[in-house]
């Protein structure tokens, strides 16, 4: 800010200067063409840059965002079509999951049924939360300063969970039930949004769910795993992107072009991390040792942790979330058009 300070008054200044001199004013009224040729000063058509960012929007920014999200969807498809019909030379996990030993299934069903629980839990708290004046006024406060504080509640309460090691039943399950409950107390404004608004967002969540997870069991069983790279930037770029809707107009150009980017680029790339984190959970419950894997070899006694499948399902957890809020966000504004 000082520094547009700054600049606005040496561009005023500047003005004014030319201004105070008849002469020039009246060759410029006069003849704007020679003038501009004799001193090379041009007038400025139109609106800065500046202007044009913090001026209305024209809807042209989420216009974009459907159209990426739509070819990200084709795309999508297509990955199904080719991968379910075996078109792929390299051998899927389905195909590998014939071979896998008892231990690795049950690994995975209880990975995605503490996934199912998780997601319960919170729908339940969120519910509760919702009906709670006190905690509605800590979290739909819509400031920096809340989004810093859920987001360190978040990040504090799913670490500690992560910490106890899962032969520590019962710390580790009232961990996982209060950052699962935390989550929910977080979303509890969604609840405004309306019931049917939610109802059809989760139906369609469901949906994109089923098909990347069948996409990735599909496809090759690390075809997605050498995404993490990518991925990584574009989380950095949304994270900026809703960092920076707090400090420009939600209405203005670039408040809008920062929002698409959000909702839009952010349901995109959890799509994409639903896809490497399927196939990461995958891949970490068939190479996770077992303790029948080291009988015979004098390793009888040693201790070994068991698998934790709360651990697995927790990124699972966190990209269906985020593809169900922003899918509620596109759904809300769109029954707030139709109204």
């Amino acid at each position: 800010p000082p520094f547009r300070t700054m600049l606005s008054r040496l561009a005023t200044q500047q003005c004014r200067g030319l201004a105070h001199s008849a002469k020039n004013v009246s060759r410029f009224q006069g003849g704007g063409s020679r003038f501009a040729q004799q001193t090379g000063f041009n007038v400025r058509a139109g609106p800065t840059l500046k202007e044009r960012l913090l001026g209305p929007t024209t809807g042209k920014p989420f216009l974009y965002g459907s159209y990426a999200l739509a070819g990200a969807s084709v795309l999508g498809v297509g990955a199904l079509a080719f991968y379910g019909m075996g078109m792929s030379k390299e051998r899927s996990i389905m195909q590998e999951s014939a071979t896998w030993p008892q231990y690795v299934r049950d690994r995975l069903t209880s990975t995605y049924g503490y996934l199912t629980a998780s997601l319960g839990v919170t729908a339940a708290s969120a519910v509760a939360a919702s009906r709670s004046a006190a905690i509605m006024r800590l979290t739909a406060g819509g400031g920096l300063m809340t989004m810093f504080a859920t987001l360190a509640a978040i990040i504090a309460t799913g670490t500690i969970a992560r910490s106890i090691p899962y032969d520590n039943t019962m710390a580790k399950h009232l961990a996982w039930l209060v950052h699962s409950g935390v989550m929910g107390a977080v979303l509890a404004p969604m609840c405004f949004m309306g019931g049917p608004v939610l109802v059809r967002a989760a139906w369609y969540t469901a949906g994109i769910v089923a098909g990347l997870s069948t996409v990735a069991m599909t496809a090759p069983s690390e075809k997605f795993l050498m995404m993490a790279g990518p991925l990584a930037m574009g989380m950095g770029v949304v994270f900026v992107a809703n960092i920076g809707m707090f400090f420009l107009p939600p209405a203005s150009a670039a408040g809008a072009g920062l929002a698409s980017i959000v909702i839009y680029g952010g349901l995109i790339l959890f799509s994409a991390f639903l896809l490497y984190d399927t196939q990461r959970v995958v891949k970490q419950a068939s190479m996770y040792p077992h303790k029948d894997q080291f009988r015979g070899y004098g390793y009888e006694g040693m201790e070994m942790k068991s698998f934790d499948p709360i651990n697995a399902q927790m990124s699972i957890y966190m990209d269906v979330l985020n593809i169900f809020i922003r899918l509620a966000m596109i759904m809300g504004g769109m029954n707030g058009k139709r109204k």
